[in-house]
Protein backbone atom coordinates (compact mmCIF):
# COMPACT_ATOMS: atom_id res chain seq x y z
CA UNK A 1 0.00 0.00 0.00
CA UNK A 2 2.77 2.44 0.92
CA UNK A 3 4.68 1.72 -2.27
CA UNK A 4 1.71 2.37 -4.55
CA UNK A 5 0.94 5.65 -2.82
CA UNK A 6 4.53 6.80 -3.25
CA UNK A 7 4.51 5.94 -6.96
CA UNK A 8 1.22 7.79 -7.50
CA UNK A 9 2.50 10.88 -5.73
CA UNK A 10 5.69 10.77 -7.82
CA UNK A 11 3.80 10.56 -11.12
CA UNK A 12 1.51 13.42 -10.15
CA UNK A 13 4.54 15.50 -9.17
CA UNK A 14 6.41 14.80 -12.43
CA UNK A 15 3.41 15.85 -14.55
CA UNK A 16 3.07 19.13 -12.72
CA UNK A 17 6.79 19.96 -12.75
CA UNK A 18 7.10 19.65 -16.52
CA UNK A 19 5.80 23.23 -16.94
CA UNK A 20 8.43 25.89 -17.48
CA UNK A 21 6.20 28.61 -16.12
CA UNK A 22 7.32 29.90 -12.68
CA UNK A 23 3.79 30.29 -11.41
CA UNK A 24 3.04 26.78 -12.51
CA UNK A 25 6.13 25.58 -10.63
CA UNK A 26 4.95 27.21 -7.41
CA UNK A 27 1.47 25.86 -7.96
CA UNK A 28 2.79 22.38 -8.54
CA UNK A 29 4.77 22.49 -5.25
CA UNK A 30 1.61 23.38 -3.36
CA UNK A 31 -0.31 20.67 -5.18
CA UNK A 32 2.26 18.02 -4.22
CA UNK A 33 2.17 19.12 -0.59
CA UNK A 34 -1.62 19.07 -0.52
CA UNK A 35 -1.67 15.69 -2.24
CA UNK A 36 0.82 14.18 0.22
CA UNK A 37 -1.12 15.45 3.21
CA UNK A 38 -4.31 14.17 1.63
CA UNK A 39 -2.79 10.71 1.29
CA UNK A 40 -1.49 10.89 4.85
CA UNK A 41 -4.85 11.99 6.26
CA UNK A 42 -6.61 9.26 4.29
CA UNK A 43 -4.12 6.72 5.65
CA UNK A 44 -4.65 7.80 9.26
CA UNK A 45 -8.42 7.87 8.89
CA UNK A 46 -8.26 4.42 7.32
CA UNK A 47 -6.20 3.13 10.26
CA UNK A 48 -8.70 4.54 12.74
CA UNK A 49 -11.62 2.98 10.86
CA UNK A 50 -9.95 -0.43 10.90
CA UNK A 51 -9.07 -0.13 14.59
CA UNK A 52 -12.68 0.71 15.37
CA UNK A 53 -13.75 -2.48 13.61
CA UNK A 54 -11.34 -4.52 15.75
CA UNK A 55 -12.57 -2.80 18.91
CA UNK A 56 -16.18 -3.63 17.98
CA UNK A 57 -15.14 -7.26 17.51
CA UNK A 58 -13.90 -7.39 21.12
CA UNK A 59 -17.56 -7.20 22.23
CA UNK A 60 -18.50 -10.34 20.28
CA UNK A 61 -19.55 -13.45 22.21
CA UNK A 62 -17.55 -15.84 20.05
CA UNK A 63 -14.08 -16.29 21.57
CA UNK A 64 -12.38 -16.93 18.23
CA UNK A 65 -13.66 -13.57 16.95
CA UNK A 66 -12.19 -11.76 19.95
CA UNK A 67 -8.90 -13.63 19.57
CA UNK A 68 -8.66 -12.62 15.92
CA UNK A 69 -9.36 -8.98 16.79
CA UNK A 70 -6.77 -8.99 19.57
CA UNK A 71 -4.21 -10.51 17.25
CA UNK A 72 -4.83 -7.73 14.70
CA UNK A 73 -4.62 -5.06 17.38
CA UNK A 74 -1.33 -6.45 18.68
CA UNK A 75 -0.03 -6.45 15.11
CA UNK A 76 -1.14 -2.82 14.67
CA UNK A 77 0.57 -1.74 17.91
CA UNK A 78 3.77 -3.37 16.71
CA UNK A 79 3.64 -2.04 13.16
CA UNK A 80 2.58 1.57 13.72
CA UNK A 81 2.90 4.38 16.23
CA UNK A 82 -0.77 4.79 17.14
CA UNK A 83 -0.56 7.34 19.95
CA UNK A 84 -2.60 9.97 18.10
CA UNK A 85 -5.32 7.44 17.38
CA UNK A 86 -5.58 5.57 20.69
CA UNK A 87 -5.15 8.43 23.16
CA UNK A 88 -8.92 9.05 23.02
CA UNK A 89 -9.78 5.34 22.85
CA UNK A 90 -7.46 3.84 25.45
CA UNK A 91 -10.11 3.56 28.19
CA UNK A 92 -12.38 1.52 25.91
CA UNK A 93 -9.48 -0.62 24.72
CA UNK A 94 -8.25 -1.18 28.26
CA UNK A 95 -11.67 -2.23 29.53
CA UNK A 96 -12.05 -4.85 26.80
CA UNK A 97 -8.46 -6.06 27.15
CA UNK A 98 -8.97 -6.62 30.88
CA UNK A 99 -12.24 -8.47 30.20
CA UNK A 100 -10.34 -10.79 27.89
CA UNK A 101 -7.64 -11.38 30.52
CA UNK A 102 -10.36 -12.22 33.05
CA UNK A 103 -12.74 -14.33 30.99
CA UNK A 104 -10.93 -15.44 27.86
CA UNK A 105 -9.20 -18.65 26.86
CA UNK A 106 -5.47 -19.02 27.38
CA UNK A 107 -4.79 -17.65 23.90
CA UNK A 108 -7.16 -14.71 24.35
CA UNK A 109 -5.80 -13.89 27.79
CA UNK A 110 -2.20 -13.93 26.56
CA UNK A 111 -3.01 -11.72 23.57
CA UNK A 112 -4.88 -9.30 25.84
CA UNK A 113 -1.98 -9.12 28.32
CA UNK A 114 0.38 -8.34 25.48
CA UNK A 115 -2.01 -5.74 24.10
CA UNK A 116 -2.20 -4.00 27.49
CA UNK A 117 1.59 -3.77 27.64
CA UNK A 118 1.80 -2.44 24.09
CA UNK A 119 -0.95 0.09 24.86
CA UNK A 120 1.07 1.42 27.82
CA UNK A 121 4.23 1.70 25.69
CA UNK A 122 2.28 3.49 22.96
CA UNK A 123 0.75 5.97 25.40
CA UNK A 124 4.10 6.67 27.06
CA UNK A 125 4.73 7.89 30.59
CA UNK A 126 1.95 10.00 32.08
CA UNK A 127 -1.53 9.90 33.53
CA UNK A 128 -2.95 7.62 30.82
CA UNK A 129 -0.34 4.88 31.30
CA UNK A 130 -0.70 5.28 35.06
CA UNK A 131 -4.41 4.53 34.65
CA UNK A 132 -3.54 1.50 32.53
CA UNK A 133 -1.38 0.23 35.40
CA UNK A 134 -3.97 0.91 38.10
CA UNK A 135 -6.84 -0.68 36.17
CA UNK A 136 -4.89 -3.76 35.05
CA UNK A 137 -2.90 -4.58 38.17
CA UNK A 138 -5.77 -6.30 40.08
CA UNK A 139 -6.67 -8.62 37.22
CA UNK A 140 -3.06 -9.50 36.40
CA UNK A 141 -2.40 -10.19 40.08
CA UNK A 142 -5.34 -12.62 40.13
CA UNK A 143 -3.80 -14.52 37.24
CA UNK A 144 -0.50 -14.75 39.11
CA UNK A 145 -2.19 -15.86 42.33
CA UNK A 146 -4.36 -18.52 40.71
CA UNK A 147 -1.49 -20.71 39.44
CA UNK A 148 -4.02 -22.21 37.05
CA UNK A 149 -2.15 -21.75 33.80
CA UNK A 150 1.61 -21.20 33.44
CA UNK A 151 1.30 -19.71 29.96
CA UNK A 152 -1.21 -17.13 31.20
CA UNK A 153 1.06 -16.37 34.13
CA UNK A 154 4.09 -15.75 31.92
CA UNK A 155 2.10 -13.28 29.80
CA UNK A 156 0.75 -11.60 32.94
CA UNK A 157 4.29 -11.28 34.37
CA UNK A 158 5.55 -9.54 31.23
CA UNK A 159 2.53 -7.26 31.12
CA UNK A 160 2.70 -6.31 34.80
CA UNK A 161 6.39 -5.50 34.49
CA UNK A 162 5.87 -3.32 31.41
CA UNK A 163 2.87 -1.35 32.65
CA UNK A 164 4.58 -0.66 35.98
CA UNK A 165 7.82 0.28 34.23
CA UNK A 166 5.91 2.85 32.14
CA UNK A 167 3.13 3.91 34.51
CA UNK A 168 4.45 3.81 38.10
CA UNK A 169 4.93 7.21 39.70
CA UNK A 170 6.60 6.25 42.97
CA UNK A 171 8.50 3.52 44.80
CA UNK A 172 5.40 2.12 46.53
CA UNK A 173 3.73 1.30 43.19
CA UNK A 174 6.90 -0.28 41.87
CA UNK A 175 7.38 -2.35 45.03
CA UNK A 176 3.77 -3.53 44.83
CA UNK A 177 4.41 -5.08 41.42
CA UNK A 178 7.85 -6.37 42.37
CA UNK A 179 6.29 -8.22 45.30
CA UNK A 180 3.54 -9.73 43.13
CA UNK A 181 6.21 -11.10 40.78
CA UNK A 182 8.50 -12.23 43.61
CA UNK A 183 5.64 -14.26 45.08
CA UNK A 184 5.73 -16.29 41.85
CA UNK A 185 9.53 -16.60 41.87
CA UNK A 186 9.79 -17.59 45.53
CA UNK A 187 6.41 -18.59 47.02
CA UNK A 188 6.37 -18.87 50.79
CA UNK A 189 4.31 -20.79 53.28
CA UNK A 190 2.34 -19.08 56.02
CA UNK A 191 -0.94 -18.90 57.85
CA UNK A 192 -2.58 -17.05 54.95
CA UNK A 193 -1.08 -19.23 52.26
CA UNK A 194 -2.41 -22.56 51.06
CA UNK A 195 -0.27 -25.15 49.31
CA UNK A 196 3.18 -23.78 48.53
CA UNK A 197 3.78 -24.10 44.82
CA UNK A 198 7.10 -24.37 43.07
CA UNK A 199 7.32 -22.71 39.65
CA UNK A 200 8.60 -24.86 36.81
CA UNK A 201 11.71 -23.61 34.98
CA UNK A 202 9.98 -21.71 32.12
CA UNK A 203 7.74 -19.83 34.56
CA UNK A 204 10.60 -19.21 36.98
CA UNK A 205 12.88 -17.85 34.24
CA UNK A 206 10.07 -15.59 32.94
CA UNK A 207 9.37 -14.33 36.45
CA UNK A 208 13.05 -13.52 37.02
CA UNK A 209 13.28 -11.70 33.71
CA UNK A 210 10.17 -9.57 34.36
CA UNK A 211 11.24 -8.84 37.96
CA UNK A 212 14.75 -7.81 36.89
CA UNK A 213 13.43 -5.51 34.15
CA UNK A 214 11.33 -3.63 36.68
CA UNK A 215 14.11 -3.68 39.28
CA UNK A 216 16.23 -1.53 36.93
CA UNK A 217 13.92 1.42 37.66
CA UNK A 218 14.37 1.68 41.42
CA UNK A 219 17.63 3.67 41.27
CA UNK A 220 17.73 6.27 44.04
CA UNK A 221 14.43 4.90 45.40
CA UNK A 222 16.40 1.99 46.83
CA UNK A 223 15.39 0.99 50.35
CA UNK A 224 17.77 -0.28 53.03
CA UNK A 225 20.24 -3.04 52.23
CA UNK A 226 18.94 -5.35 54.97
CA UNK A 227 15.67 -5.87 53.10
CA UNK A 228 17.58 -7.18 50.06
CA UNK A 229 19.63 -9.79 51.88
CA UNK A 230 17.04 -12.57 51.61
CA UNK A 231 16.13 -12.04 47.92
CA UNK A 232 19.81 -11.85 46.92
CA UNK A 233 20.61 -14.99 48.91
CA UNK A 234 17.80 -16.84 47.15
CA UNK A 235 18.95 -15.59 43.74
CA UNK A 236 22.43 -16.92 44.47
CA UNK A 237 20.99 -20.42 45.04
CA UNK A 238 19.41 -20.28 41.57
CA UNK A 239 22.88 -20.03 40.03
CA UNK A 240 23.08 -23.74 40.85
CA UNK A 241 19.70 -24.61 39.29
CA UNK A 242 19.61 -27.42 36.76
CA UNK A 243 17.90 -25.30 34.09
CA UNK A 244 20.29 -23.07 32.16
CA UNK A 245 17.66 -20.40 31.42
CA UNK A 246 16.99 -20.08 35.16
CA UNK A 247 20.71 -19.80 35.92
CA UNK A 248 21.14 -17.06 33.32
CA UNK A 249 18.05 -15.13 34.44
CA UNK A 250 19.26 -15.28 38.05
CA UNK A 251 22.69 -14.12 36.94
CA UNK A 252 21.23 -11.07 35.20
CA UNK A 253 19.16 -10.26 38.27
CA UNK A 254 22.25 -10.43 40.47
CA UNK A 255 24.23 -8.27 38.04
CA UNK A 256 21.58 -5.56 38.39
CA UNK A 257 21.68 -5.96 42.19
CA UNK A 258 25.45 -5.42 42.10
CA UNK A 259 25.11 -2.39 39.85
CA UNK A 260 22.46 -0.84 42.10
CA UNK A 261 24.73 -1.49 45.11
CA UNK A 262 22.06 -3.54 46.83
CA UNK A 263 24.77 -5.74 48.35
CA UNK A 264 26.72 -2.82 49.81
CA UNK A 265 26.57 -1.80 53.44
CA UNK A 266 27.98 1.72 53.51
CA UNK A 267 30.38 2.35 56.35
CA UNK A 268 29.00 5.83 56.93
CA UNK A 269 25.61 4.25 57.69
CA UNK A 270 27.19 1.56 59.80
CA UNK A 271 28.45 2.57 63.22
CA UNK A 272 29.19 -1.07 64.09
CA UNK A 273 31.48 -1.54 61.09
CA UNK A 274 33.25 1.82 61.33
CA UNK A 275 33.88 1.43 65.06
CA UNK A 276 35.25 -2.08 64.65
CA UNK A 277 32.49 -3.73 66.69
CA UNK A 278 32.00 -7.40 65.93
CA UNK A 279 28.63 -8.22 67.41
CA UNK A 280 26.36 -5.48 66.08
CA UNK A 281 23.57 -6.18 63.59
CA UNK A 282 25.07 -3.88 60.96
CA UNK A 283 28.42 -5.59 61.21
CA UNK A 284 26.76 -8.99 60.80
CA UNK A 285 24.89 -7.70 57.73
CA UNK A 286 28.15 -6.40 56.30
CA UNK A 287 29.86 -9.76 56.78
CA UNK A 288 26.88 -11.65 55.38
CA UNK A 289 26.85 -9.48 52.26
CA UNK A 290 30.60 -9.90 51.79
CA UNK A 291 30.16 -13.67 52.00
CA UNK A 292 27.33 -13.49 49.46
CA UNK A 293 29.50 -11.47 47.09
CA UNK A 294 32.27 -14.05 47.34
CA UNK A 295 29.83 -16.90 46.75
CA UNK A 296 28.28 -15.22 43.70
CA UNK A 297 31.70 -14.39 42.24
CA UNK A 298 32.78 -18.00 42.67
CA UNK A 299 29.65 -19.40 41.03
CA UNK A 300 29.90 -16.89 38.18
CA UNK A 301 33.49 -17.97 37.61
CA UNK A 302 32.45 -21.63 37.42
CA UNK A 303 29.56 -20.90 35.04
CA UNK A 304 31.76 -18.79 32.76
CA UNK A 305 33.93 -21.81 32.07
CA UNK A 306 31.42 -24.68 32.37
CA UNK A 307 32.27 -27.68 30.23
CA UNK A 308 29.70 -28.70 27.64
CA UNK A 309 29.50 -32.43 27.96
CA UNK A 310 27.83 -34.81 25.56
CA UNK A 311 24.55 -33.59 24.08
CA UNK A 312 24.90 -30.05 25.43
CA UNK A 313 23.27 -27.19 23.55
CA UNK A 314 26.39 -25.42 22.32
CA UNK A 315 24.75 -22.09 21.55
CA UNK A 316 23.05 -21.80 24.93
CA UNK A 317 26.25 -22.94 26.62
CA UNK A 318 28.20 -20.24 24.79
CA UNK A 319 25.61 -17.65 25.76
CA UNK A 320 25.90 -18.72 29.40
CA UNK A 321 29.68 -18.55 29.37
CA UNK A 322 29.62 -15.10 27.80
CA UNK A 323 27.01 -13.79 30.25
CA UNK A 324 28.79 -15.00 33.37
CA UNK A 325 32.18 -13.84 32.12
CA UNK A 326 30.65 -10.38 31.77
CA UNK A 327 29.17 -10.64 35.26
CA UNK A 328 32.51 -11.78 36.68
CA UNK A 329 34.35 -8.91 34.96
CA UNK A 330 31.85 -6.47 36.44
CA UNK A 331 31.98 -7.90 39.97
CA UNK A 332 35.78 -8.18 40.08
CA UNK A 333 36.93 -5.25 37.94
CA UNK A 334 33.92 -2.97 37.54
CA UNK A 335 33.84 -3.48 33.75
CA UNK A 336 30.36 -2.61 32.43
CA UNK A 337 28.78 -4.49 29.52
CA UNK A 338 28.53 -2.65 26.22
CA UNK A 339 26.21 -3.32 23.31
CA UNK A 340 24.96 -1.44 20.27
CA UNK A 341 21.99 -1.78 17.91
CA UNK A 342 21.66 -0.06 14.54
CA UNK A 343 18.32 1.75 14.53
CA UNK A 344 18.33 3.82 11.31
CA UNK A 345 20.63 4.71 8.45
CA UNK A 346 24.36 4.27 8.79
CA UNK A 347 25.06 6.48 11.77
CA UNK A 348 22.07 6.12 14.09
CA UNK A 349 23.05 3.53 16.67
CA UNK A 350 21.55 2.79 20.07
CA UNK A 351 24.32 2.11 22.60
CA UNK A 352 24.05 0.79 26.14
CA UNK A 353 26.86 0.62 28.68
CA UNK A 354 25.40 -0.63 31.95
CA UNK A 355 23.60 -3.71 33.22
CA UNK A 356 20.35 -1.82 33.78
CA UNK A 357 20.40 -0.47 30.23
CA UNK A 358 21.28 -3.88 28.77
CA UNK A 359 18.45 -5.59 30.64
CA UNK A 360 15.99 -2.91 29.49
CA UNK A 361 17.18 -3.21 25.90
CA UNK A 362 16.92 -7.00 25.75
CA UNK A 363 13.53 -7.12 27.50
CA UNK A 364 11.97 -4.46 25.29
CA UNK A 365 13.42 -6.04 22.15
CA UNK A 366 11.77 -9.31 23.11
CA UNK A 367 8.46 -7.76 24.19
CA UNK A 368 8.08 -5.47 21.16
CA UNK A 369 9.31 -8.13 18.75
CA UNK A 370 9.40 -6.90 15.18
CA UNK A 371 8.02 -3.55 16.34
CA UNK A 372 11.14 -2.69 18.34
CA UNK A 373 12.89 -0.65 15.64
CA UNK A 374 9.67 1.18 14.77
CA UNK A 375 9.17 2.22 18.38
CA UNK A 376 12.82 3.16 18.92
CA UNK A 377 12.67 5.40 15.85
CA UNK A 378 9.34 7.08 16.61
CA UNK A 379 8.28 6.46 20.22
CA UNK A 380 9.34 9.24 22.58
CA UNK A 381 9.20 6.87 25.56
CA UNK A 382 11.92 4.60 24.19
CA UNK A 383 13.94 7.55 22.99
CA UNK A 384 13.90 8.93 26.53
CA UNK A 385 14.77 5.54 28.04
CA UNK A 386 17.82 5.10 25.82
CA UNK A 387 18.64 8.81 25.46
CA UNK A 388 18.29 8.72 21.68
CA UNK A 389 18.74 12.09 20.00
CA UNK A 390 18.31 11.52 16.29
CA UNK A 391 16.33 13.16 13.52
CA UNK A 392 14.50 10.16 12.12
CA UNK A 393 12.92 12.27 9.36
CA UNK A 394 16.20 11.97 7.47
CA UNK A 395 15.40 8.33 6.78
CA UNK A 396 11.71 8.81 5.92
CA UNK A 397 10.15 8.97 2.49
CA UNK A 398 8.35 12.15 1.45
CA UNK A 399 4.99 10.44 1.98
CA UNK A 400 6.04 9.27 5.45
CA UNK A 401 7.08 12.82 6.31
CA UNK A 402 3.70 14.07 5.14
CA UNK A 403 1.99 11.46 7.28
CA UNK A 404 3.90 12.69 10.32
CA UNK A 405 3.01 16.31 9.51
CA UNK A 406 -0.61 15.43 8.92
CA UNK A 407 -0.74 13.50 12.18
CA UNK A 408 0.57 16.57 14.00
CA UNK A 409 -2.08 18.72 12.31
CA UNK A 410 -4.85 16.32 13.23
CA UNK A 411 -3.69 16.13 16.86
Amino acid sequence: MGKSKKSKARVAGDDLLDSSDADSLASSSTAISDLSISYATEHINSQEFVLDKYIDALYEKRGSTREAALSKLVDAFESFMLHGIVENKYATLLSQFNNSVKKGSTKESCLASRAIGLLAITLGAGSSSHEVMEESHPQLSKVLQSWSDAIKMISALDCLSVITFVGASDLAETEFSLKAMWDVIHPKSGSNVGTVRKPKPPLLAAGLSAWTFLLTTIGSWRINTDSWKEPIAFLSTLLEAEDRAVRMAAGEALAVCFELNLLDVSSFEDADVSSGATGGPKNKLFLDMQALKAKIAGLASNLSSEAGGKGADKKNLTDQRDLFQRILDFVKYGECPEESVKIAGKRDVLRVSSWCELIQLNFLKRFLGRGFLKHVQENGLLQDIFDIKTDTTETLSSTDKARKNAAMLIE
